[in-house]
């Protein structure tokens, strides 16, 4: 198999021996707030909505506002950046209205990644509607060219999130990225991010080696470890093959600390932007992100 290639150095950087630890953080009142946010957690990468993320109107993009982003990006040695889409969209959607909104989204998105030095721009796979997977996965293929052909030359890979599978979202099989990432041979353009509470609730064991290893058995056969670019690091609120996405604090939930120590370990993603994405309470950002850096440094020894 091949070696996992960090975001970090599908840009040209040296690859680090470690996975790196960050968090989403807001980015409200400017997005260079959001460096200061991620500098006040000690991360090592971020994540941002540039938009809100239940809203399809972006403010108007401002220049300042982007100069302002990158300088502050580069005065804290412009660690490995991740922008996700909206909410809103749906690539997999029928053609009309919401395929023509979501395409034209995921457009502005990842031209504007670029603008702000963006390592990755994370995507929900979208629902099928009722389609069928197969229909879904064709049309999501159909949507994401549309966006390559688009946005031609542009350094930013999208990368595919698998899902936890609530109604008739795709990327809860890895299989269904693996099917895109086929129709759309784009290896420089498409990567993927996984999620640990999408993969626990789609029905993922983490919990145990066996399970664990069969996960990265099932990744290297339907996508290859090379697509791999990086992580959200959730626990998850609900249990096995739930189908329900909601994240709970690292180590509290569902899932335990075992499977982070594990994957913290694993030399297969030294390298990668793993983001936590667990509920913003009190200071909770910096409790989970010490749980964290505790199971690296464990596994590090």
């Amino acid at each position: 198999s091949k070696t996992p290639r960090g975001v970090g150095e599908h840009q040209g950087m040296t690859r680090p021996p470690l996975p790196l630890l960050g968090a989403h953080v807001s980015a409200a009142g400017g997005l260079h707030r959001a460096i200061e946010r991620a500098r006040a957690l000690d991360a090592e990468c971020l994540q941002v909505f540039t938009r809100a993320p239940g809203a399809w109107k972006a403010r108007p993009r401002d220049a300042d506002e982007t100069t302002r982003f990158r300088e502050a990006h580069a005065a804290v040695g412009k660690p490995p950046l991740l922008v996700h889409d909206i909410y809103l969209a749906n690539l997999a959607s029928p053609p009309g209205d919401l395929r023509d909104r979501s395409i034209e989204t995921v457009v502005e998105e990842r031209v504007h990644c670029a603008d702000l030095g963006a390592v990755g721009l994370v995507c929900h796979m979208g629902a099928h509607l009722d389609a069928g997977v197969e229909i879904g996965l064709q049309r999501y293929a159909e949507s994401i060219g549309e966006v390559l052909k688009r946005t031609a030359g542009n350094p930013v890979p999208i990368l595919l999130e698998n899902s936890a599978g609530q109604g008739t979202c795709l990327g809860h099989d890895l299989a269904h990225i693996g099917r895109v990432l086929e129709m759309v041979n784009a290896p420089r353009d498409l990567g993927v991010c996984l999620d640990t509470c999408h993969l626990f609730a789609a029905g993922y064991d983490l919990r145990n080696q066996e399970g664990y290893d069969a996960l990265w058995s099932a990744l290297e056969r339907a996508i290859g470890l090379d697509r791999l670019r990086a992580f959200h690091l959730n626990d998850a609120k609900k249990g096995l093959g739930s189908r329900v996405d909601r994240h709970e604090h690292i180590g509290r939930g569902e899932l335990g600390l075992a499977p982070f120590e594990r994957l913290l370990a694993d030399p297969r993603v030294a390298g990668l932007p793993m983001i936590i994405e667990t509920p913003e309470v009190d200071e909770m950002h910096i409790v989970n992100l010490e749980t964290l850096r505790t199971a690296r440094r464990a596994g590090a020894r």
